[in-house]
């Protein structure tokens, strides 16, 4: 057998949600399942999916989350369920739920993570940092991305931590994860997996900064809402800086023209979710008094994901699947773009699996308007390049 037999990918486009269940069921169905990763649309009856997700895969570990979009082998859709199967053969998996995130304590959260990981470590080889890597799917609306993840990221040392914060559309009511047979908000999944599989992770991002600085000057990091940038109203200095009106602006001028903060050398996007009515502005990520952003302009999204591509095939061959992590901003800039069926068919290509987010967990940090992700070779076995 060869080694592109060993996951499975599905994509159910089916409105029902247990007829969506059962096609993706049949699609990803293996003898010895180590894990099932799934991703839905929020607009599914979750009860109904749940239960009929529960009943077909039993006792397999089953992790799943709604989403802002769904990527699969049907190209980039809304309300389907996209994901796949990993067998125990190729794949060693530890994983649990931390619940109450509005309490979440950084401790208790290292604790958690360090009991995993001894188990996972518990179990046999692979299970070192380079053979192994650790997925986090959280509520997208809980506010405690940043906490988590690093306490996460801290307690795993060197074992890369990467995944999505769960979406519903652009509604941003409720977003929900998936695990042992429910789906439940203000909660996170964490888990851990040895591969036997070549693997790289990666993550991607098409903008650069301007010179143009905005001094966070009123912040209030708990709720994300920028009240003042530079001294005036945050939402009247970011609108004077792109040219435009206050008044004019909207999801599709903040993916366009997001902001971004530099930390030792490295840019990290810092993605705006909604002006509001008090001329405030609300993140998709905490914001602190006296951060300096600039702000940035997007480059050609296709020649970068192109790029990311190339790279990830020179390393590790072309990829069996892509577990991808794309923020819910980029999804708006590709729907407007020209290039938005070539962009599907270069994730189909590369048998891209995933969601677009509301935030992306990558290595302690939370970041924002980036694809970040996972790649499985096909050349054998190996470690890891992350």
């Amino acid at each position: 057998m060869k080694d592109t037999a060993y996951i499975r990918k599905a994509h159910a486009c089916a409105a029902d949600p247990r007829k969506a269940a059962q096609e993706f069921h049949s699609m990803v169905a293996q003898p010895g399942m180590a894990l099932v990763i799934f991703y839905c649309s929020s607009d599914y009856d979750l009860d109904a999916l749940a239960g009929e997700m529960k009943r077909l895969f039993g006792d397999v570990p089953v992790v799943g989350c709604t989403t802002a979009g769904e990527i699969g082998p049907a190209g980039l859709r809304d309300h389907s369920l996209a994901g796949a199967s990993f067998p125990a053969s190729h794949f060693r998996v530890a994983a649990g739920q931390v619940e109450q995130l509005q309490q979440f304590k950084v401790e208790a959260g290292q604790d958690f993570a360090q009991a995993l990981l001894h188990k996972l470590l518990a179990e046999g080889p692979p299970g070192d940092a380079d053979h192994s890597f650790a997925l986090l799917l959280i509520d997208g609306l809980s506010l405690r991305e940043e906490p988590v993840t690093r306490a996460f990221q801290t307690a795993l040392g060197r074992l890369p931590l990467l995944g999505g914060s769960a979406g519903d559309g652009m509604k941003f009511d409720r977003t929900q994860v998936y695990w042992d047979g429910r789906f439940g908000a203000d909660c996170a999944v964490l888990v851990l997996v040895a591969s036997r599989m070549p693997f790289r992770i990666f993550k991607t991002q098409h903008v650069v900064a301007t010179d143009d600085r905005l001094v966070v000057t009123e912040a209030d990091a708990a709720s994300r809402t920028v009240k003042e940038i530079n001294g005036l109203p945050a939402s009247q200095e970011y609108a004077r800086m792109l040219g435009i009106d206050a008044s004019d602006l909207d999801p599709s001028r903040f993916a366009a023209w997001p902001v971004v903060l530099t930390i030792g050398g490295t840019t990290y996007v810092r993605s705006i979710q909604k002006a509001n009515a008090d001329g405030s502005l609300t993140f998709f990520c905490a914001i602190e008094n006296g951060l300096v952003l600039r702000v940035a302009r997007g480059v050609d999204l296709l020649q970068n994901l192109e790029q990311a591509f190339a790279g990830i095939r020179a390393e590790i061959g072309p990829p069996q699947l892509v577990l991808g992590y794309d923020c819910i901003l980029r999804k708006l800039e590709i729907a407007q773009s020209s290039a938005k069926d070539r962009i599907g068919e270069l994730l189909q290509q590369n048998n891209t699996v995933g969601f677009h987010t509301y935030g992306e967990p990558f290595r302690g940090v939370h970041v924002n308007q980036t694809l970040v992700g996972i790649a499985f070779g096909t050349n054998g076995e190996g470690a890891s390049h992350a």
